[in-house]
Parts: C-alpha cells; sequence; structure tokens
C-alpha cells in the first residue's frame, strides 16, 4: 500500500502542487483507490441518531458513522421500522471522506442474493427469472424480483430496442452464479433467442404431426381471437376457422379463458405468424351429408341468424344454410325477413340447391305453403265481383290485391271517362270494387277491369235516343273504314264509308258537323254507328209522300226542296 501511495503522489506532484484543484483530486484519486481495495463486507449496526427526519446515522465500529437515507427504514407507508438503539444489518462498499459508504437495502439484497445462489448454484441452467430494472451501471441494469434478489443484466444481454426505463418489467433467463461476490448475471437476449427457438420447433411439431392440441383463448376480436397453445406461443383462430357454418362471431360462443381444442393450418415464417383452426379438429359435415341430401327434401331447421336479405338456418351439425327473403313468402313485394320468422323458430323448409364442394345450401319456406294463385283459382272465375286494395300505382294503371294474389287495373278499364288514369283517382290502400276480367293460367295473370260496374255514356245516351233518331254530331277523327263523329260528352258514333253517301269523305275535316240517322246503338257493347244514307233515303221517302198530297208542285221540286232542309 506504501508504494501505491507514493505512486499517486508522484503523479499529483507532476499534475502541479501549487494548486488547490489538483490537491483535491490527488486526495480524490486516493480515496478512489482505497475504496477499491477495501472489500465490501456485511456487518451490524447500531442507529445512534435519526436527523431531520432525512437521514440515518449508523454506528458501524469505524472512526465516523455511516448516512442512511431515512427511506431505507421506512415501509411503504413511510413508517419507521427501526428507532433509534435498533440494531441491523448493513453492507460496508467502501469509504467517501473516511466515512463509510453503507447500505442496508444492500444488506438485504446480498444476503437474499447468497440464499438464491446456494439454493440454484446446481441447477440454474435452465432458470428464468422475472423482476423490475430498479438501477443502472456503466455495465448494465440492476434487476429486482419480488422477494428481493437482485441480478445483473449486461448491456450485451439486454435485447432491448429503446433505452428502457426504471421499473420496466424483464423477463430473462440465468446465465451465471458467482458465489464469491454474490452476484447473479442473467440474460434477456438469451431467453428471447431461446424462447423463438421453442416456438419455431413446437409450430413444426404441430404442423408435421398434424397434432390437436388445447389451447386458452388469451384475446377476442372482430376477426376471429387468438388462443395460446403453449407459453409464449400464441396463433389466430380466424372467425372463418370457427365453424362449418361459416364466419362467426367468436364473442357469442367464447370468452378469455376459456379452454378450446384447435390445430396448427399454417405458419407464416416472414411474419411470424401462426394460424389456428377449431373446426379442423371436427369432422366435416359437409361430407357427412354428401349424396344424403337432394333437392326438393324436406328437413327440419331452427332460424339461428336473421339478416336484412334472408335468414341463416341452422341443421344442427354445424352446417348452415340460407332462406332468403324471396323464399319465405309468395308476397311479390317481400318484407323483412323478421316479419315472417324470428331467431329459434323451428320449421320445415325445402332443399332448393344443395353444394357439398362450395359448401352452400338454399332452402324454402313458401314451397311449403299453399301456392295463393292455385287458392285464387279455387275461389274466383272471370266475371266475379270483387272487392280489393290498391298496392302500387303505375302509369299504365293499378295493382289491385285480391286475397294473396294481385290483378292488374289497366287505366283504359277504370272508367267510361277518356284518359282516366289510376294515379290521378286512386291512392295506396284504397279499397276498389272491380271485376275479373281475364284470368290467365299459364302466366298467372289477372286482369281486371271496373267500367263494366258503371253506367256507360251509351248506356245513359240509349234511355234518351231511339233507334232511325235523326242526330248531329261533329267530325271527331277520321279513318280509313270511316268517320267517328261526337254526339254529347263520351259518346261517339262511328259512320263508315258506305253510310256517308251523299257526303264525300274527302272533303271532310275535323270539327264540320253531320247530321245523320241512328242506325245501330248496343249499350253493353258501347257502340253507336249512324249513317247519313239513311238519312237521305228517309227524305227521298218523305218527299214522295208529298206527290200524293200536292198535286200541283211537280216532283223535282218535291224532291229539291228536301234535300234542301
Amino acid at each position: 500500500m506504501e508504494n501505491n501511495k507514493s505512486d499517486l503522489g508522484k503523479r499529483a506532484e507532476e499534475l502541479g502542487s501549487s494548486e488547490a484543484a489538483h490537491t483535491e483530486d490527488f486526495a480524490k484519486m486516493l480515496e478512489e483507490h482505497e475504496n477499491q481495495r477495501r472489500e465490501s463486507r456485511i456487518i451490524e449496526g447500531t442507529i445512534v441518531e435519526i436527523q431531520d427526519g432525512e437521514r440515518v446515522l449508523i454506528d458501524v465500529g469505524e472512526k465516523q458513522e455511516g448516512i442512511l437515507p431515512i427511506r431505507e427504514i421506512q415501509d411503504k407507508d413511510g413508517n419507521l421500522i427501526y428507532n433509534v438503539g435498533d440494531k441491523l444489518k448493513v453492507m460496508v462498499s467502501g469509504f467517501r471522506n473516511e466515512r463509510p459508504i453503507i447500505s442496508h437495502k444492500k444488506a438485504i439484497a446480498k444476503e437474499k442474493n447468497r440464499e438464491f445462489i446456494q439454493k440454484y448454484k446446481d441447477s440454474f441452467e435452465d432458470l428464468v427469472v422475472e423482476g423490475v430494472i430498479v438501477g443502472k451501471n456503466k455495465g448494465g441494469y440492476i434487476v429486482e424480483n419480488d422477494e428481493g434478489v437482485q441480478f445483473f443484466l449486461p448491456n450485451s444481454q439486454t435485447f432491448f430496442k429503446t433505452k428502457p426505463e426504471l421499473g420496466r418489467k424483464v423477463t430473462a433467463k440465468v446465465i451465471k452464479l458467482n458465489e464469491d461476490n454474490d452476484s447473479i448475471v442473467i440474460s434477456r437476449k438469451k431467453y428471447i433467442q431461446e424462447r423463438a427457438q421453442k416456438r419455431r420447433e413446437f409450430i413444426e411439431e404441430l404442423l408435421n404431426e398434424d397434432k390437436i392440441v388445447e389451447g386458452t383463448v388469451k384475446k377476442i376480436t372482430n376477426y376471429g381471437m387468438f388462443v395460446e397453445v403453449a407459453p409464449g406461443v400464441e396463433g389466430l383462430v380466424h372467425y372463418n376457422e370457427i365453424s362449418y357454418k361459416g364466419p362467426v362471431n367468436p364473442a357469442k360462443y367464447f370468452e378469455e379463458g376459456d379452454k378450446v381444442n384447435v390445430k396448427a393450418i399454417n405458419y407464416d415464417k416472414e411474419k411470424n405468424r401462426l394460424s389456428l383452426s377449431i373446426k379442423a379438429t371436427q369432422p366435416d359435415p359437409w361430407k357427412e351429408i354428401e349424396g344424403e341430401l337432394e333437392p326438393g327434401d324436406i328437413i327440419k331447421v331452427v332460424i339461428s341468424n336473421i339478416e336484412p336479405y334472408g335468414a341463416f338456418v341452422d341443421l344442427g351439425n354445424d352446417i348452415e344454410g340460407l332462406l332468403h327473403v324471396s323464399e319465405m313468402s309468395w308476397d311479390k313485394k317481400a318484407k323483412h325477413p323478421k316479419e315472417y320468422v324470428q331467431i329459434g323458430d323451428q320449421l320445415d323448409v325445402e332443399v332448393i340447391e344443395i353444394d357439398t364442394q362450395n359448401r352452400k345450401l338454399r332452402v324454402s319456406l313458401k314451397n311449403l305453403l299453399p301456392k295463393p294463385f292455385e287458392e285464387f283459382m279455387k275461389n274466383y272465375k272471370e266475371g266475379d265481383v270483387v272487392e280489393g286494395e290498391i298496392t302500387s300505382l303505375t302509369d299504365f294503371g293499378a295493382f289491385v290485391k285480391i286475397g294473396e294474389v294481385e290483378g292488374l287495373l289497366h287505366n283504359q278499364d277504370i272508367g267510361w271517362e277518356k284518359g282516366q288514369k289510376a294515379k290521378d283517382i286512386f291512392k295506396v290502400g284504397d279499397k276498389v270494387e272491380v271485376r275479373i276480367a281475364k284470368i290467365d293460367k299459364e302466366k298467372e295473370r289477372i286482369s281486371l277491369e271496373r267500367k263494366s260496374l258503371q253506367e256507360s255514356p251509351i248506356e245513359k245516351y240509349a234511355k234518351e235516343h231511339k233507334l232511325h233518331e235523326v242526330v248531329k254530331g261533329k267530325v271527331r277523327d277520321i279513318k280509313d273504314f270511316g268517320v267517328f263523329i261526337s254526339l254529347a260528352d263520351n259518346v261517339d258514333a262511328l259512320i263508315r264509308n258506305d253510310q256517308l253517301f251523299p257526303l264525300k269523305k274527302d272533303d271532310l275535316k275535323v270539327g264540320d258537323e253531320i247530321e245523320g240517322v241512328i242506325s245501330h246503338i248496343d249499350p253493353k257493347k258501347n257502340k253507336i254507328r249512324v249513317s247519313v244514307r239513311q238519312l237521305q233515303k228517309m227524305k227521298e221517302r218523305e218527299a214522295l209522300k208529298k206527290i200524293n198530297t200536292d198535286e200541283t208542285t211537280t216532283l223535282g221540286e218535291i224532291i229539291k226542296d228536301q234535300l234542301k232542309k
């Protein structure tokens, strides 16, 4: 030691003894050297004074007392564990200005470390420990577990991506026990690398041996759930891999902590992702029913889920089929599926399509219900007068519901008034009396009319006018086969070409007034015909009668006079 002091003194003199700062450096270097020389040791000290509630003076048998921060003798609530006069163990790790550097907590930790080393010195090769970072030095980090044992984590063994903060949890593997200085060295790097290797080996075994293993549901998401199949080995069970029914919401069937049987179905080495399946652990029900079900078969099912477009039906063996809303009722204007079925309903349905290869099954409920058109045919015939309800209005007419079917009431069959449109005189929900005009069995179409239930303009006209009566009307339309004239509101009459004489068709135009006699009137068929020719003959006959009563007038004058009238 004398030689060491001499060497340090020579070095200090070389720096210049005239400067106080250099003298202080020399003293400091000498003290540090002494501290390094003295071995850290655990001794029993006595509390001699507690100063200002901040520090504690401990007599350890040296020239000066050691100083402890008061927190080292307080519990978590700040209460003192020791008082003046009490003895306690402390670690003396060196000196500063002749005052011993002490720590009660380090003494406790050193004892804990000794106990740990004695317990595991012959079996620490596979030992994994957990703790939190409580300190740092130039070489690495101090990690302490719940029992107060302190481990040293060298910088080279951290495997941290970013600098950790105090309090961070650490899991690492014990790589060295040193009984000489009671130190325990751990490696987070080795723990992570070995765990990754074991994970890869375990996954390869699962895939190669097609094993079924029990796992624990750790987390549930909207796209599936994560299942732990071994410590540190988790895989995703996608919602498509839960059931042969198809995509299902895992939250409806599982909770975190549940035990489930799974199989490994894929491993993405690049992304380090393991894919698991629950349904792969069970027999494929689609193969079981292959060849057993055919279109037309009647099966009993339970409504398992309802969507706006239809309902899913459960066959009871993890197979679901679709009951589309269009297959729930014969109603052409389908309502929401909830208007027809509810979840949990048991019902018979007919298989209308089955594709076991693509796992598709479609069923029908309406095929087992009475067909509305057939029921209509049993209860109604052409000519029947019925009351119906307007269900919809279009530019060409109205659809009227009669029982469970609909018939078309065309605009031209609404009434006798020309240009009438259903949408101008009706609204949806109106009740209307109609006559069944025609039933088309092949196309399952029903034509309705309303005219025949009303008095036609011609019927009314026929009550006031008789056959062979002389009438006048204005030309409304000129056709190839004759001329239509208007006799009254909504009352038209036809003058055929051969009944126009002595008028010439080419000389006529719309709006001209024509006089003739009613030659035909049929209220049921709503037809009237007028003849100018017959009116001419009538006038000729009257002229002949005039000859017989007035001899002084020549025949030519009489006829000429009659024609002028």
